[in-house]
């Protein structure tokens, strides 16, 4: 039996069910969506192609390839964890709205035409915002603003691209476009990369996603940034200057992760790095590359979402999330720390763990491909991940001072979404093969070889005894209270203190101008009322009214007139 249902309506559907209803009801809905979904996806023939027709575009709903299946398959599987990991959540709201961005989600990678990707696209910022809002602080209100604005900006670009391009060719499909030198390619290409956090153009991402709600950093790490990798892969597969743009991603994060307090903060500068190795990879552009790149999204959303969720369970518990207020957790806490610690090894690449059989796919991609200074920073920027994310976070978070926080272990469901992810992460570290066989090109790349075993480990070791004698030697940057800001300094500290400037040099300028404003008019007036008032020369009750003056030089002007013509 096969099936024809777009799978976002499923996720749409489900999102009215969950607001609908409450209690366990709704609980069973929310795992219920994902699992149907996935059933769905299973059952459909991948061959078809779901058309509509708007004004005079033909619009393809669902169009789906090797591809897109496997972001269905990955997009199903995250919102099922996520649907877990928030059971006990008691706004409707908040658990809708993450349904909807699932389902969103999932028509972005299955949308065969430019405008339903449009359509797809506003809608994942439209209904993640409501994922920060929901934290219900200031800060979070803030951040969601900033986020709001940023996603929309870049539907707006999406959208001048789009029109551009159907002007230019008559076409709206969804497939390789490449920089051509178009205007309409660069903003496709601008619009993309803003939602993959480019540099300087990721701070959206380090700002919000450490301000939405626990269960609301889990939906957001994995589908918004996921969806622009694959977006990438679509449609500027093999374009040159993705590699360079790549390396810079994996590499500028590492230093403000290292200084940053913020440890869910911390996971998102690390999410910059990991999208880093992906666009590195579609840049290169061969099947190694690409299978390396999508593979690396696939674990991604795994072992960030299960760091994201472990800290997102320390706050749960604790209320911060400072590494200068935690430490000593795996006393209260010890099946979190345990799950942490799994998630770091993945991100890591440590052998036998996720991060270890895909990221490597890109870094062999990208000496092959004759870049052996790219493969020297994806190699700093390895080293780099295992220092801040690898060790700092589980380090500061559980172990390190003891804060003398004692707390409860995480809740059961979040154990559960914790323990699902840490299965996932080994299993595809230990048996990768399940993984390559649903990557879009032939595999070709054997993981385990003794090279690379030997090389990741002393890279490794070598990064472990670094942090180590930092601390030892107290030079490793200390955890100190405050936000740390990079580009996001320009709007966040330049632009208010230019225009506090601003309006101190000019405000002198703008009072003298004003008063004499009121001078210039104060003297009208008073000539007005000299010549027109009660007491004017005009308005006085003499003989001759000011009326009978006026009619007077008229007639005496009129006459002159005729007179001399």
């Amino acid at each position: 039996m096969t099936s024809n249902l777009a799978p976002f309506a499923i996720f749409y559907a489900g999102a009215l069910a969950i607001f609908l209803t409450q209690g366990r009801l709704r609980q069973a809905i929310v795992i219920a969506v994902p699992i149907l979904g996935a059933l769905n996806l299973f059952t459909l023939d991948q061959s078809m192609v779901i058309d509509g027709r708007v004004l005079d575009l033909t619009l393809s709903v669902f169009k789906a390839d090797r591809m897109s299946m496997l972001f269905g398959y990955l997009f199903h599987l995250a919102a099922l964890i996520g649907g877990i990991y928030s059971l006990n959540v008691k706004k409707s709201g908040e658990l809708a709205a993450g349904m909807l961005y699932a389902g969103s989600a999932l028509g972005a990678v299955f949308a065969g035409d430019m405008i339903t990707l449009f359509v797809f696209w506003e809608l994942l910022a439209v209904t993640s915002v409501f994922l920060i809002l929901a934290r219900g602080t200031t800060r979070a209100q803030s951040a969601a603003m900033r986020y709001m604005l940023i996603q929309v900006l870049s539907g707006v670009i999406l959208l001048t691209g789009i029109l551009l391009r159907y002007a230019a060719t008559g076409s709206i499909a969804f497939g390789h476009i490449g920089l051509d030198g178009s205007l309409a390619s660069l903003l496709i290409f601008l619009a993309f990369g803003i939602k993959a956090g480019f540099p300087l153009l990721h701070n959206w991402l380090t700002d919000s996603y450490p301000e939405a709600t626990a269960g609301g950093t889990v939906y957001l790490s994995a589908f918004t940034t996921k969806v622009a990798i694959y977006a990438l892969a679509r449609a500027f597969a093999g374009t040159e200057i993705l590699v360079d743009i790549g390396a810079v991603m994996t590499m500028f994060p590492i230093f403000y992760a290292v200084i940053e307090n913020d440890l869910r903060r911390v996971l998102a500068y690390s999410m910059i790095n990991q999208l880093g190795f992906m666009v590195v990879g579609i840049g290169l552009g061969t099947d190694l590359a690409m299978n390396g790149a999508i593979s690396h999204a696939f674990n991604d959303v795994i072992f960030k979402g299960l760091l994201f969720m472990s800290m997102g369970a320390v706050l749960h518990r604790t209320g911060k999330i400072n590494g200068s207020d935690l430490g000593g957790l795996y006393k209260s806490m010890p099946k979190t720390a345990f799950f942490c610690i799994i998630g770091a090894a993945s991100i890591s690449a440590f052998p036998l763990f996720s991060g270890f059989v895909s990221k490597s796919m890109v870094m062999v991609a990208a000496l092959e491909g004759g870049h052996p200074w790219v493969w020297l920073a994806l190699l700093f920027a390895s080293a780099g991940v295992f220092h801040h994310a690898g060790i700092k976070i589980p380090f500061f978070a559980f172990f390190a001072h003891d804060s003398g926080i004692r707390c409860k272990e995480a809740p059961t469901n979040m154990l559960i979404a914790m323990g699902i992810s840490a299965a996932i992460c080994v299993f595809n570290g230990v048996y990768p093969w399940a993984l390559y066989s649903l990557l879009p090109f032939p595999v070709d790349y054997a993981p385990y070889t003794m090279t690379h075993v030997l090389t990741q480990t002393q890279l490794l070791f070598f990064s472990a005894l670094a942090f180590t004698l930092l601390k030892i030697f107290h030079v490793y940057p200390p955890e100190l209270p405050g936000i740390n800001i990079d580009s996001d300094w320009s709007y966040r500290w330049l632009l208010p203190r230019l225009a506090r400037n601003f309006v101190h040099t000019f405000a002198p300028l703008d009072r003298g101008f004003r008063q004499m404003f009121r001078n210039s008019v104060t003297v009208l007036v008073a000539v007005v009322n000299r010549h027109h008032g009660p007491q004017g020369v005009l308005a006085r009750a003499t003989p001759a009214s000011s009326m009978v003056l006026w009619v007077l030089v008229l007639l005496i002007a009129y006459m002159g007139v005729y007179f001399f013509t």
